[in-house]
């Protein structure tokens, strides 16, 4: 049924005036010319609605008619999308023969608050930086920091193998905004570990437009959902990049001539997020555990964006390059790296005051550093001694050889259970490893028989 025509075109602006009052907020209409365009509904104001562009508009005319196509953007809602790799709009993008099932529309929450589970279990992965210094909780939301050529894929990879291993937990990656190669690599990366029939995979890449960047998240959220809710599933949902969907919405808002914030922020950026950080939840069925990569324009934490961002966080896991570069893998930062659950209650008083003495060594092992290249190692006193070498043992302790990247170390990748880890690092503090040379303590798994 035609429900108007077009009467302006600019970009991905569409002004449709309206001759039926079916339509409205959210509705996908369609122009079916030489090939097919559609658009979402963003405002009614009358006799006429205001759109974007799910697409290019190249082509499109002033005076086309318009149907109504659905109320909403639907995205598979079945087991077909395991080992896929699909659009934000849910088409597939592998080359391969799809069939679909069933569709749901993408902005649907199906989860209440009474459903939320806020007491889930904790959710070990195997990696002993991550479980010591800054554990999961299933239903947790991570903010994922760092930056290219740091390890940020092998320790995606590494977490997805491991807690599939562990608790047969599928995982959902959601491309925002980023290069469509680093999409190519993965997908063929995942395939070699053999890890692709374990997840799915949804791509709105830099290149395509600023509308398809903005649903690819929640296109990832619907899959993700599913699994959780259908399937009973644990998921790990990774969004690479969530500040990428922000520059995507402040584009969008830009084209419909909306107010903008400070930065060009769209006025309504808290309520976007919030969308889809309040997706991201534990229930008595499953949990989606998210980690989030956040760029930081400039270098610049206060960043409006940023801090909303961080706001709805549980944790943040920091890679940094200066330890990429010492050869420790994962190069994770301790001291930036935090989570809610370093608290005495959560983890209990032996985890918890390991995790500061740890910290507590490893900062005056920095100091030490600083006199060591002064004056010399003998100018120490013994007690800085004993502490700078238990460092650097501790230091290397919590490198580890990860299970993805077996074809290119040629060293067994290592699961490590927390209890093993405390051991370790008691062992460690009070002395009982002295005499151990600290190379001992490198790309190992747990240390004690």
């Amino acid at each position: 049924m035609v429900v108007g025509k077009i009467i302006s075109i600019f970009d991905i602006s569409i002004e449709v005036i309206l001759n039926s009052d079916t339509v409205k907020i959210g509705d996908i209409l369609t122009v079916q010319d030489n090939r097919e365009y559609s658009f979402e509904v963003v405002t009614i104001n009358n006799v006429s609605a205001t759109c974007i562009s799910l697409g290019s508009t190249r082509g499109l005319q002033k005076g086309a008619s318009v149907i109504k196509l659905s109320e909403g953007i639907e995205f598979e809602y079945s087991d077909n999308i395991l080992g896929r790799v699909f659009d934000a709009y849910g088409n597939p993008i592998d080359s391969m023969k799809f069939n679909s099932v069933n569709k749901k529309n993408i902005n649907n929450n199906t989860v209440t608050l009474k459903e939320v589970d806020v007491n889930a279990d904790i959710l070990w992965t195997g990696i002993k930086v991550i479980d010591f210094f800054a554990p999961l909780q299933k239903g947790f939301r991570m903010g994922l920091l760092g930056g290219a050529g740091v390890g940020k894929t092998v320790l995606i990879k590494e977490l997805i193998h491991n807690v599939y291993a562990s608790i047969n937990a599928h995982a959902v990656f959601v491309g925002v905004g980023e290069r469509s190669r680093e999409g190519k690599e993965l997908y063929e990366e995942m395939k070699e570990s053999n890890l692709l029939d374990k997840m799915s995979i949804v791509f709105g890449g830099m290149g395509d437009n600023p509308v398809s960047r903005s649903k690819s998240v929640y296109s990832g959220l619907t899959m993700a959902e599913y699994l959780r809710d259908e399937k009973k599933k644990d998921v790990l949902l990774f969004v690479d990049n969530i500040y990428r969907f922000v520059q995507a919405k402040s584009e969008i808002a830009t084209e419909l001539k909306q107010l903008l914030i400070e930065n060009g922020y769209p006025s309504d950026m808290s309520n976007d997020i919030s969308k889809i950080e309040e997706r991201i939840s534990s229930t008595e069925n499953g949990s989606i555990t998210s980690f989030q990569a956040i760029y930081i324009p400039a270098d610049d934490y206060n960043d409006e964006a940023v801090q909303i961002i961080t706001s709805y966080m549980d944790g943040q896991i920091v890679l940094d390059r200066k330890i990429a570069e010492l050869g420790l893998y994962p190069a994770i930062d301790v001291f930036k790296s935090t989570s809610k659950l370093i608290d005495i209650e959560k983890i209990g008083e032996r985890h918890f005051k390991l995790v500061e003495e740890v910290l507590r060594y490893l900062t005056r092992y920095k100091e030490l550093e600083e006199i060591i290249a002064i004056l010399g190692i003998e100018e120490l006193s013994e007690e800085d001694k004993r502490i700078f070498y238990r460092s650097r043992k501790l230091r290397y302790y919590f490198s580890q050889p990860m299970f993805v990247a077996e074809a290119y170390t040629n060293i067994p990748g290592q699961f490590v259970k927390i209890e093993d880890i405390l051991i370790d690092v008691e062992n460690i503090l009070n002395g009982v490893y002295d005499n151990v040379d600290e190379s001992k303590f490198l790309f190992i798994g747990k240390y004690h028989e």
